[in-house]
């Protein structure tokens, strides 16, 4: 199926005609960062000519006071070889400022062709989630082998470039060869951690190595070794675990399995591929579990919770690194040249390169995804750059070296790590992709071997949290498999999958593959009982057992984050079905599908079993081994998975971990059942149901207070036309913004329409990369709050709007408000969220919090913007009826 978006790392979100998207620099793309994935870049940016410096922005936050004492200093797993140093240094020699600068540039499938190749000798390339050859889904891996050979050869012929230098391919083969139709699925890494399994762990990235070098790719962007510390982030279920042990201990095994050990003949040889540690550093732990936001850790912190898997990952071996797209204290990583340069190059030694993630240079204050010598400078190797950007960026980059902007020594330095990978990776003396050993060898793709160690996977990975003397269970009864994920392997295997948000996927996508229906009904049948299939509740005749198989859908990065962890909040229809099943007297089993622990108490207390299976990828059949005994009565497989993340008491409970203090969670770290060890108390007793969600707890949510507030960005428009708003003072056709001083140093903005405002659509907007989830905010009476001031006469039509998608949108007129103000005095207005609500907008997905537009001429401006709970207003406040 065509997914939503093209496939590109990231997509940007369309808001209709009245709603404001990314800039025209930043261009919608199909769908897939690894970080990555496809993701086109989700920030908008300002565009600019190839040599055009960036629009001023407000300086940066600078890290906090730093001791790279704290850092640990390692060993290079490589030691240096003097022969391999000299080759490099001679290739350097005869290479131009163009060609080095080419060396740099990462471009995506979708944005560059062969001819671009010959003509640039771009160093590497990628493919994003969701992105393929030729745009089709259903590639083959013949197809995929004949990108890469034809990629290869361009980047060796010197007709246009002079360079032979080859090119490498990178992917985010993040369970497996994730893209790529037929491949093995293994489960997610939230599942492998709660394996405890290094040896398991190691045997899974080298079939994923070989899976990927029979399509004549490369590079993998795995292993991700963020330590998850606040479970409403959408890429938890990428995290081994909330705790560093067992991420540094898989990082090493990881990498070992895709590489090879370096003390090993095979290291780097015909079949492995050269790996990435990421996102360095800190992404598990933004606050609030805000993707891409601002983790605000001590240095101690940072070095205890968040460097452990790039301990392990640096110490087996890993060649390169990717930055991360959060910042710490408020410092973009990408922009960082204390943590790239001083902390990973200099005093944790590592000699390899750094990758940057989906134009996560583009993010750099100063920086757009076309222009940006911060990121170099700050010790940034190579620019993952998709999209057309790639080359006005290459072009600015050559500029900004012959102007000396940047360091010839930093660009040299940048080849050198390049060159240094390659050269260790056999790039230059191994045959070209078509004629690997392994290439062409598509019986490896999802082979009998490798899907043996996939259901080992999912067998090990499985967390028994609660059993009321049910399982195991006999196969000779009448079994009911139930569900929206009963037959359903695109749902079972998450994101990541195939898309970029695991979407749009069918059965038929996953050749090979299996579900959970599939592996029960061979159990069952074989055994004389009887299986019937539904995917909500209903049953033809009563079954003596129901499994139940439901949770969350696939979702990836930014679109997974969520606020709070109560599962199906505001709609559970799960519950409902569980209830029912309940109450025609039918036993339960729950199989819970998600990318993280989630509140569900209700859930569970409706079950007589369940089991948290994670996203176990596309063996879902070996889940039914576990579930049942053998035809004779035998325990086939024990439960052996153990909590990797405690699992909460309470929705609002959204970050416990092991180790904090007043540590309480409903199932703490390392728990699991097991058939030897069966605990009778959960069995006996009903967990508390009442999910804490109270109107005292909730925050208002500032949007803006003297500056906009992070995930939000501001948008212009007029007409066809869109900018970020990225300078103090900026025009845009009909309307134009500026800062000016109200109560302290520019923390006000006076927005002016002119009078062509009345045809041209001419307004701002307040906007995120991925929709939010402000369902708090509707649960709970609750404004929207906007301290203004207006400045001369109001049209009949100023519009306020909040949008989730282009089908999902309202607006209110506010115009009789504004003219009711006194002129040039600051007023509060305060707007019911329910008049956007009762118009269809879906809180659960904000993607545009605020847009304002006038039909003709207005001066207006803001002081402050924020969504506030109704108990939080004084008591003189007036809210502004619905239209």
């Amino acid at each position: 199926m065509t997914p939503k978006f093209p496939a590109t790392r990231r997509p940007l979100f369309a808001f209709g005609s009245l709603l404001l998207v990314a800039l025209a620099a930043c261009q919608p793309a199909p769908e897939t960062t690894g970080n990555n994935q496809l993701h086109p870049d989700a920030e908008p940016t300002t565009a600019q000519s190839s040599t055009a410096k960036p629009a001023l922005q407000p300086s940066a936050p600078q890290n906090p006071a730093t001791d790279l004492a704290l850092w640990p200093e390692l060993t290079a797993a490589v030691a240096s070889n003097p022969e391999l140093e000299e080759r490099l240094e001679k290739i350097l020699k005869t290479m131009t400022l163009e060609q080095k600068i080419a060396q740099m540039i990462q471009p995506e499938i979708r944005d560059i062709t062969v001819a671009d190749m010959r003509k640039y000798g771009f160093g590497s390339y990628l493919n994003g989630g969701g992105s393929f050859p030729d745009g089709n889904k259903q590639a083959t891996p013949q197809d995929w082998i004949k990108l890469a050979e034809a990629m290869y050869q361009a980047s060796i012929d010197d007709s246009e470039d002079g360079s032979t230098i080859p090119t490498f391919w990178g992917t985010d083969a993040v369970h497996g060869h994730n893209n790529v139709i037929g491949a093995t699925l293994f489960p997610h890494n939230i599942g492998l951690g709660a394996a405890r399994d290094e040896q398991l762990i190691e045997k899974i990235a080298r079939a994923t190595a070989r899976e990927v070098m029979v399509t004549g790719i490369d590079w993998v962007f795995a292993p991700t070794v963020a330590v998850v510390r606040d479970d409403r982030w959408g890429r938890s279920y990428e995290g081994y675990s909330e705790d560093p042990e067992i991420v540094r201990s898989y990082a090493g095994a990881i990498v070992r399995g895709l590489q090879g050990a370096t003390t090993d003949k095979d290291f780097l040889g015909a079949e492995r591929v050269v790996s990435t540690v990421k996102h360095f550093i800190g992404d598990g732990g933004t606050e609030g579990g805000v993707d891409q936001g601002n983790n605000t850790a001590s240095e101690a912190d940072l070095v205890r919770l968040h460097a452990q898997g790039y301990v392990g990952g640096l110490a087996a071996g890993a060649q390169t690194v990717m930055a991360s797209f959060n910042s710490w204290h408020g410092v973009k990583n990408h922009g960082n040249p204390y943590l790239l340069t001083d902390v990973l190059k200099t005093r944790m030694g590592f000699d390899g390169l750094v990758v940057g993630d989906w134009n996560g240079h583009g993010q750099i204050p100063g920086c757009s995804n076309e222009n940006c010598a911060a990121a170099a400078k700050a010790g940034l190797d190579v620019y993952m750059v998709p999209t057309t950007a790639w080359k006005p960026l290459y072009e600015n980059l050559i500029a900004q070296t012959k102007a000396g902007e940047i360091p010839q020594s930093r660009i040299d330095d940048a080849v050198r790590r390049i060159l240094r990978v390659k050269l260790r990776a056999g790039l230059f003396d191994k045959p070209s992709p078509a004629n690997r050993p392994l290439s062409g060898k598509t019986e490896l793709i999802g082979s009998q071997e490798h899907r043996a160690i996939a259901r080992e996977a999912v067998q090990k990975s499985l967390v028994l949290l609660k059993n009321n003397k049910m399982l195991p269970l006999s196969p000779k009864q009448k079994v009911l498999v139930t569900g929206p994920g009963a037959d359903n392997i695109g749902m079972q295997s998450g994101g990541w999958t195939i898309t970029w948000q695991g979407t749009g996927n069918q059965n038929s996508d996953f050749p090979g593959g299996s579900s959970i229906y599939m592996g029960v009904k061979q159990q069952v049948e074989a055994a004389g009982g009887s299986v019937e299939l539904s995917s909500d509740g209903s049953y033809q005749q009563k079954p003596d057992v129901a499994i139940v198989v439901y949770g969350e859908q696939p979702y990836a990065e930014g679109n997974g984050d969520i606020d709070n962890l109560e599962y199906q909040r505001g709609n559970k229809t799960d519950l409902a079905m569980l209830k029912k099943l309940k109450a025609d007297g039918i036993k339960v089993v729950s199989l819970f599908i998600s990318g993280r622990p989630l509140w569900v108490n209700p859930e569970i207390n409706q079950s007589d079993a369940f089991v948290a299976i994670w996203l176990p990828g596309s063996e879902g059949a070996a889940i039914a081994p576990v579930l049942f005994q053998s035809a004779d009565g035998k325990i086939q497989q024990d439960f052996h998975g153990k909590l990797s993340f405690s699992w909460p008491q309470h929705p609002n409970q959204t970050s416990v971990n092991r180790g904090d203090k007043n540590y309480q969670p409903l199932f703490p770290y390392g728990y699991g059942l097991s058939y030897q060890q069966n605990a009778e108390a959960l069995a006996n007793a009903l967990l508390p149901e009442d999910n804490n969600n109270t109107a005292a707890s909730l925050e208002p949510l500032v949007l803006f207070n003297r500056d906009l507030k992070a995930p939000w960005q501001l948008i212009l428009q007029s007409g066809p036309q869109k900018a970020a708003v990225s300078s103090s003072q900026q025009n845009l056709g009909a309307v134009s913004i500026r800062s000016f001083d109200y109560q302290v140093q520019e923390d006000a903005r006076e927005l002016v329409f002119s009078e062509a405002a009345a045809s041209s659509n001419a307004g701002i907007a307040i906007i995120s990369s991925f929709p939010r989830d402000l369902r708090a905010y509707r649960e709970q009476p609750s404004v929207l709050s906007l301290t203004l001031k207006r400045d001369g006469t109001v049209p009949d039509k100023v519009l306020l709007a909040m949008a989730c998608n282009e089908k999902c949108s309202a607006t209110q007129n506010i115009s009789k408000a504004l003219a009711a103000m006194p002129e040039g005095s600051w007023q509060q207005l305060h707007l019911n969220l329910a008049c956007f609500a009762n118009q269809g907008v879906d809180f659960a997905q904000i993607g545009n919090v605020l847009t304002l537009e006038s039909q003709g001429a207005l001066t207006v401006s803001f002081h402050q913007l924020q969504i506030q709970p109704v108990t939080k207003l004084g008591a003189d406040a007036v809210v502004m009826a619905c239209e």
